[in-house]
Parts: structure tokens; C-alpha cells; sequence
């Protein structure tokens, strides 16, 4: 994996890419001196994390056979002042499905072990804890 990053002059944007064909902005809030265009470094993380959840679910649902209709996932981090990172998160998954709450459960479990953003929240020991709300 390779990821580049170029600072935008005169602010404080950057454009990161993956080496590949993808690419996207990254900004500071305006009270931090930015435009506040784009999310933070920080934020992109929070976001890898509920997108990470989201992916990993989709492949753990479709191997383990366990269906659903729709699913959300809402990542909430705690970073406790302006200057600290991130300590703590908080992922709840929303899903209509007709699997008991235990399965999904199971498989939220699944997902954690697998998706490889959470492995380095957890690696960074920044606990995440999660929850299954069924509609």
C-alpha cells in the first residue's frame, strides 16, 4: 500500500491518494485556520472505521449466509479536547433483517476480528465497543 500527500499553497489542504487512481481532499476546520472543505486526518479515520465495518460486513453476511435488507453503521469517537486523538469509539450498527439478534451479533463480532481498520484501533489500544440495533 502507498499513499501520497500534496499540500494545497497558500492553505491548509491536502490531496491524498493511494498511489492508484483514487484520491480525495483533507482540510481543517476553519476555527483551526482551514476552509473547512473537507474532513480532518482525524475524522478520516473515524470514517475508515464505519466504512471498514461496513465492507467487512457485507463479505462476513454474504460467507456465513446471513441476510438482511438494510444496514447502517454510526461510529461515534470520543477525543476528549482539541488537542488529543482519539481514545475510545463507539459503533452501532442499524440493520432490518430477519436473522435473530444473536446472529448478528455473532457476525458484528465476525466483522470486528476481520476488518483490518478496527485491528489497528484495537492495536493502538483505542477500545471500540459496538452494538446491534435491529429494526
Amino acid at each position: 500500500m502507498k499513499s501520497t500527500a500534496k499540500l494545497v499553497e497558500g492553505c491548509f489542504q491536502s490531496i491524498v491518494d493511494n498511489g492508484g487512481h483514487h484520491g480525495l481532499v483533507l482540510d481543517l476546520p476553519g476555527a483551526k485556520g482551514g476552509q473547512d472543505v473537507a474532513p480532518t486526518a482525524l475524522e478520516l479515520a473515524v470514517m475508515s472505521l464505519s466504512g471498514c465495518i461496513s465492507t467487512i460486513w457485507a463479505v462476513v453476511a454474504k460467507n456465513s449466509g446471513v441476510s438482511y435488507r438494510k444496514f447502517t453503521v454510526e461510529v461515534d469517537a470520543d477525543k476528549p479536547d482539541t488537542e488529543s486523538t482519539i481514545t475510545a469509539a463507539r459503533a452501532v450498527v442499524h440493520i432490518e433483517s430477519n436473522e435473530s439478534l444473536e446472529t448478528l451479533e455473532r457476525t458484528l463480532d465476525k466483522v470486528m476480528r476481520t476488518c483490518p481498520v478496527g485491528q489497528l484501533y484495537e492495536k493502538a489500544g483505542i477500545k471500540v465497543e459496538t452494538e446491534v440495533v435491529k429494526a
